[in-house]
């Protein structure tokens, strides 16, 4: 029985982890639109700096699947 309760509680968090990155996602994308993809293609134009970028965000945001979630959104 308690290994149902972790399977369940895995998953709600899961799910909640999941819709937190898109929730977030969509405000950035709405509050910025163009000056944000502005900014990302000058960032990211050179090997180097888009590297120094991706890890400066995942950094500040504690999760790499959701900077790659952002950077393909």
């Amino acid at each position: 029985m308690e290994i149902l309760s972790a399977i369940i509680q895995m998953l709600g968090g899961l799910a909640m982890f999941l819709y937190g990155i898109e929730v977030m996602g969509d405000g950035l994308k709405n509050s910025s639109g163009a000056a944000l993809k502005k900014v990302l293609e000058k960032v990211s134009g050179n090997l180097l700096t888009g590297v120094l970028t991706g890890t400066l965000v995942t950094a500040v945001i504690q999760s790499s699947t959701a900077t790659i979630v952002l950077a393909v959104a």
